[in-house]
């Protein structure tokens, strides 16, 4: 089924009649809230009823937004991410409550030695930022990146408080995978995509691929210095919480994506938390098969560990983010302040400026949403109307 509520820019794909009203929603993105271009995908109880996407490739529009176009993921990155901990530790590679340090020995120095698995996937490790500045390209470098980590003072006593691990998480699980199974994050990755059958998401963009990438429509003024830190995040008097934060996004300089997110080696590099790419079916199919309903077979997370994964363990204020944050072993949960639908259970994670993927294992909803142009950081209308539109479609 083709259709276009909205005679510019078209919205294609398939729709199931029954969830009309999310068609509806994604053409009013468009319409009234600038959308330049995107990907919706739903799947229900298995089966995909909605897959839409439109708009344009570029701020230019001058290319249209096609049916396998990639985008760069932000931080829906990191539930993938904590999927393939997950299954890991559903083969026995990995244990949540042993020591990070068992598999990662480095990991032990400045008092982190018994810091586990389950309280770094939790963003309790103290590590939201690494401490010394490092050259502005440090991002292309893994091997520099997680050694620095590891040997670096927590900023809190871990364990005792949490803080959004908004750059540096993908290196920590990347590199403890890495540890524990001799696979990088990144060829895990594609393995697991090929044995659940499912095409389109990367760490790692192989360069044959980079033709099929939607450009990030975002401020890309690079910042390198405390003073323009500053007009992003106000100092707040405390030194060590200020440089937590500012280093935690800006060093070192293009971690964050700003200024390198549309650029060759941004895509090629693996950075988990922040670049991978791929589309909104493809996020909906991992989330569908963690509900027990891979396209294929695989070694994935079972019930029981899903259920310990995804149970509160972090609830509260978070030291980076400045606000309430709750998290399970890996994923964001749903709360009151940022809903991922109506039921408890829910769980996923969102990205820079909307972006979303998520599973609601009562409603048997797997959800993702992706796009080129990023709205509010932390709670986006074009995503909400999309969510509530899923949910009022199934009556």
């Amino acid at each position: 089924m083709t259709d276009s509520t909205h005679s510019s820019p078209p919205v294609v794909g398939d729709c199931d009649d029954r969830f009309a009203a999310v068609r509806e929603a994604f053409a009013v993105n468009f319409a009234v809230e600038d959308e330049v271009g995107a990907g919706v995908c739903v799947r229900v109880a298995g089966r995909t009823v909605v897959d839409l996407w439109g708009g344009h490739r570029d701020a230019a529009r001058t290319r249209v937004w096609e049916r396998d176009t990639l985008v760069n993921a932000y931080s829906v990155g990191k539930g993938v991410a904590a999927m393939l901990l997950l299954s890991a530790v559903e083969v026995g590679e990995l244990d949540l409550d042993a020591p990070v340090a068992r598999y990662w020995p480095e990991f032990e120095a400045e008092g982190k030695g018994d810091v586990t698995v389950r309280v770094l996937a939790s963003h309790q490790a103290g590590l939201p930022a690494v401490r010394e500045r490092l050259p502005e390209d440090a991002w292309l470098d893994w091997e520099l990146m997680c050694s620095t980590l590891a040997r670096q003072r927590p900023y809190w006593d871990p364990g005792t408080a949490h803080g959004y691990h908004t750059n540096t998480f993908g290196f920590l699980l990347g590199e403890l995978i890495r540890r524990a199974t001799g696979v990088s994050i990144g060829d895990m990755l594609a393995r697991a995509m090929a044995e659940i059958g499912v095409d389109g998401f990367y760490y790692g963009l192989p360069l044959r691929e980079h033709g099929r990438v939607a450009e990030i429509i975002a401020p890309q003024a690079v910042l390198t210095t405390p003073e323009q830190w500053a007009l992003v995040f106000p100092p707040t008097g405390d030194e060590e919480h200020d440089t937590m934060v500012w280093h935690g996004y800006f060093n070192p300089s293009g971690l964050s994506g700003i200024g390198s997110v549309n650029t060759a080696p941004w895509r090629s590099a693996v950075i988990p938390s922040t670049n991978g790419h791929g589309t909104a079916r493809a996020v909906a199919a991992l989330y569908d098969s963690l509900l027990g309903r891979p396209l294929r077979e695989c070694a994935w997370p079972g019930k029981a560990l899903l259920r310990d994964a995804t149970s509160i363990h972090v609830d509260g204020p978070d030291r980076v983010l400045g606000r309430v944050s709750r998290f399970g072993a890996g994923f964001q949960l749903t709360m009151p302040g940022r809903p991922l639908g109506p039921n408890a259970g829910s769980f996923g994670h969102y990205g820079y400026g909307g972006a979303l993927g998520f599973a609601d294992p009562e409603a048997g909803i797997a959800f993702g949403y992706l796009m080129n142009r990023p709205g509010d950081r932390w709670q986006t209308l074009r995503t909400q109307r999309l969510v509530d539109a899923v949910y009022a479609s199934l009556g």
